[in-house]
């Protein structure tokens, strides 16, 4: 004898997702979705066709246009952008102006940024306002007042060949702190605003003085914002090419954005061997990019959600 059992009774939540309709995908985020990829092609484009042309023979691309599909690709531009063009010294002058200028930026700028948003001074609203509008002056306004004041600053022999700020590395990273330090107090300043009052008011109860609220409890927390400020101002400065063309004289002393003219000729100018260079020249950006990324992005997304 066979025993017949009633189905158990459709519960509450069955019934829902039998009546609920299958999840349409609003058109509004589609097109956000597709100008975003739109957006995305537009800024990789040059990218990818330099990449693309830097891998196949002049002779090839001047027949058949650079739109055309490869017969032979290889990295033969490379090797001769890196040897014809001398980057090795031009990488090392980058360096020399770069990661001082990175490291004093952050470092007088997060003293300040401290001091106008975490310490009850008179007037630091007007004075972060000062160092905010210093960035709204176009820099090419001031070149021919700093290039007189260079030329009349005297330095020691070891600090500078021409015993003057003019022709030296001092020159070019005094320009681009003296730029970039507005920027990142700004940045700073209201990162700083962000942290909780009460772990400095901890802090104080505990005995900790002004150097330690600085020093051992503000600067750690603002560890994302420095990863993504660095990671800018390192892109800024590596990409100069103004004021080491103003203030430097000696071709020896020149960034690596100078090291691209070596690769064009007299009276022709091999534009795949050229995109091998810029390629080349733009991998440090790309590789600082990548070692700061998780920190960059937090840093972004920082006090976009509160709660």
């Amino acid at each position: 004898m066979t025993t017949h059992t009633a189905p158990a009774p459709p519960t509450t939540a069955s019934v829902k997702a039998l009546a609920a309709p299958g999840r349409r995908v609003r058109p509004g985020r589609l097109g956000v979705h597709a100008f975003l990829m739109a957006v995305s092609l537009a800024f990789l484009a040059p990218l990818l066709l330099a990449v693309y042309a830097s891998l196949r023979p002049y002779e090839e691309t001047s027949r058949d246009g650079y739109f055309s599909l490869p017969k032979h690709l290889s990295f033969a531009y490379y090797r001769q952008a890196f040897t014809d063009s001398g980057m090795t010294k031009y990488f090392v002058n980058t360096l020399i102006i770069a990661v001082p200028g990175v490291v004093v930026v952050l470092f007088l700028a997060a003293f300040v940024a401290f001091a106008v948003s975490r310490l009850k001074l008179r007037g630091a609203m007007p004075l972060l306002m000062l160092f905010t509008a210093g960035n709204l002056l176009p820099q090419q306004v001031i070149v021919t007042p700093l290039y007189v004041v260079f030329n009349r600053i005297p330095l020691p022999y070891w600090m500078s060949d021409s015993m003057t700020m003019f022709d030296s590395y001092w020159a070019v990273i005094a320009v681009q702190v003296g730029f970039q330090i507005g920027f990142c107090v700004f940045v700073l300043a209201n990162f700083m605003r962000t942290l909780p009052q009460e772990i400095l008011e901890a802090a104080i109860v505990d005995g900790a003085g002004v150097w330690t609220q600085y020093w051992r409890i503000t600067l750690p927390l603002c560890r994302p914002a420095l990863a993504a400020l660095a990671t800018l101002q390192f892109t800024w400065m590596y990409n100069d090419f103004l004021w080491a063309l103003v203030f430097m004289s000696d071709g020896d002393k020149l960034p690596i954005t100078s090291a691209l003219n070596n690769l064009r000729g007299q009276f022709f100018t091999d534009y795949n061997l050229l995109a091998a260079g810029s390629v080349i020249v733009a991998l440090p950006t790309l590789i600082v990019f990548l070692l700061l990324q998780r920190h960059f992005i937090a840093g972004l997304t920082l006090g976009s959600s509160k709660g």
